[in-house]
């Protein structure tokens, strides 16, 4: 049994990645946004220990750590599933939309590493960011969110190169377009039909994240790319 901190559980790949943790007997440490969601994910993953806290603001993540009760001394990997999108072009995007995705999207995942890692550490555990195919290549309309995502790939990237004298492993995977409420979201404001049968299934992502998860300790996936088969 391990234990695992994740950000996201509340729907999409993120919420998939604790159902299977979950399943085979796995303890959480659940990242949710407000009281109210706690209460939800605490019914779906009984047991679980929530760490209250709007990662809009990451600044507040300090405080929602020390004042969560159950965290373990020891944490086997943190995973980084949580994320949002504004599409738009660099011309039309307002300070807001950067500053919301930078938030969310890079400053939270750095800040929540960095409250985690004296228990990844006494673990010999892993960080693993869900990134995107966005933090690989960037299109018109994608600035901001692939200008997040870009970032995410060097915090893992610097990451990978501190932490590995203390033994954690740090693995970003980037999955192509995936048939999520964030992928539906996306087609509403590129003003597209949304057809989940055309991407990729998120089951089919969790199974690459645990497959990194469980790689023995003897080898890293250090960056993994999924994308769509074909059909």
């Amino acid at each position: 049994m391990a234990t695992y901190v994740i950000s996201g559980a509340g729907s999409g790949i993120g919420n998939l990645i604790a159902e299977r943790l979950a399943a085979r007997g796995d303890e959480l440490v659940l990242v949710v946004r407000d009281g109210a969601r706690a209460d939800d994910l605490s019914h779906a993953f009984p047991g679980s220990v929530p760490i209250i806290a709007d990662l809009a603001h990451p600044e507040t993540l300090a405080d929602a750590v020390r004042d969560a009760t159950g965290i373990p001394d020891r944490i086997d990997a943190v995973v980084h599933a949580a994320g949002i999108v504004e599409l738009g072009r660099v011309g039309d995007l307002p300070v807001s939309a950067w500053t919301s995705q930078l938030a969310v999207n890079l400053v939270a995942p750095a800040e929540l590493t960095r409250l985690m890692l004296p228990r990844v550490r006494a673990a010999r555990g892993q960080v693993l960011f869900v990134n995107s195919g966005a933090g690989l290549a960037a299109h018109p309309g994608w600035a901001a969110y692939a200008a997040s995502k870009h970032g995410l790939k060097a915090l893992a990237d610097a990451l990978r190169g501190e932490e590995a004298p203390h033994g954690v492993r740090v693995t970003t995977v980037y999955p192509g377009r995936t048939a999520t409420p964030m992928q539906a979201e996306v087609h509403a404001q590129e003003g597209t039909a949304y057809d989940p049968d055309r991407w990729i299934d998120p089951a089919s992502v969790v199974t690459a994240v645990l497959t990194a998860l469980d790689l023995p300790r003897d080898a890293v996936i250090s960056d993994l790319t999924v994308r769509p088969g074909p059909r």
